[in-house]
Formats: structure tokens, C-alpha cells, sequence
């Protein structure tokens, strides 16, 4: 079996982990609302207006 020959340094497995931060956050994952336009994340709630696959779910005042 392989096995590290010393520790990863905080350093080290930090740096290869900012990576992904960037990956994930794309403005190409936002989708308009159907009933208000507004940029939302998709399959969630809109915080703008409220309302989910026509329906509303949370007040918005």
C-alpha cells in the first residue's frame, strides 16, 4: 500500500484546495425567475418574490 512519506503541510492542502472554490461559483449556474425575471440559483426558492414552480412559498415583504 501506498503511504505518504511525510505530512502535507496546512499550506499545501490549502492551496489545492482553493481551487475548487472558484469551479463551483460560475455565473452560468443562475437561472431566471419565471414569475419575477430575477437571476436566481435554479431548484430553489426565489428570495426576490417568494415563489417556487408557481407557487409561493415564502412571504416577501
Amino acid at each position: 500500500m501506498a503511504v505518504p512519506k511525510r505530512k502535507t503541510s496546512k499550506w499545501r492542502r490549502d492551496n489545492r484546495r482553493a481551487q475548487n472554490f472558484f469551479s463551483k461559483v460560475k455565473l452560468s449556474s443562475l437561472a431566471t425567475c419565471p414569475n419575477c425575471g430575477e437571476l436566481t440559483i435554479p431548484h430553489r426558492v426565489c428570495p426576490y418574490c417568494g415563489y417556487y414552480k408557481g407557487r409561493e412559498v415564502i412571504k416577501v415583504s
